[in-house]
């Protein structure tokens, strides 16, 4: 697997990591022109909501009902759905409204939302995967390094929840209570290890 590849499934994994009760974030730039910039800048933000919400939720559901459902939903219900919004690069005149708007999805809320409506997800939102990590492990040699890393996590008393695997690369859900106790063992046994975007990244 070429860097070029390993960086995009890297980035991809630590986006699904999201869907571990952690709430989910999008972006959308909109421009709209209207009667006025407060009317426009209303519509950016309703049209920004939607967009975030397909493609954010759009890994985890069926795609088709999402969109429809999202189509279709008033605006002041899918409001609810947001926790959290901030705005870049705003740019107004008296009829146009312009930025990159970033929302965050109440995983919650929209998991109910999504139920309601009649949307298949796989949306994981209980506290018990609220508290677990990503453990993305790359294995130089397979056969060698996955006995090794199953020893490890038999020894830290640890139970390895596989999620992907993909060619050299491994992807685990951990309790967030067994991290230390993972990390030393990771470097006794000779292995390197980076956090990024709180989850674990290890390599030899």
């Amino acid at each position: 697997m070429t860097m070029g590849k390993i960086f995009c499934w890297f980035m991809a994994v630590l986006f699904a990591c999201h869907a571990f009760g952690a709430d989910l974030v999008g972006t959308a730039s909109v421009s709209i022109t209207s009667d006025t910039a407060a009317v426009a800048k209303k519509m950016a933000f309703d049209e920004a909501r939607r967009q975030i919400l397909v493609d954010a939720l759009g890994a985890y559901a069926d795609v088709s009902a999402l969109k429809v459902a999202v189509a279709n939903e008033q605006s002041s219900v899918l409001t609810n759905l947001i926790a959290s919004s901030s705005i870049s690069g705003e740019r107004q005149s008296n009829t146009t409204y312009s930025a990159n708007i970033s929302m965050t999805i109440n995983c919650k809320t929209a998991k109910n939302w999504m139920q309601e409506n009649g949307i298949q997800n796989w949306l994981a939102v209980t506290e018990e995967n609220a508290n677990k990590f990503l453990l993305i492990v790359d294995l130089k040699d397979k056969i060698s390094d996955w006995a090794t890393l199953r020893r490890m996590a038999l020894d830290a008393k640890i139970d390895l929840d596989t999620l992907v695997i993909n060619d050299n690369q491994v992807v685990f859900a951990v309790p967030g209570s067994r991290r230390g106790v993972l990390t030393v063992r990771a470097r006794e046994n000779g292995w390197r290890y980076r956090n990024v975007n709180e989850n674990l990244y290890l390599f030899k």
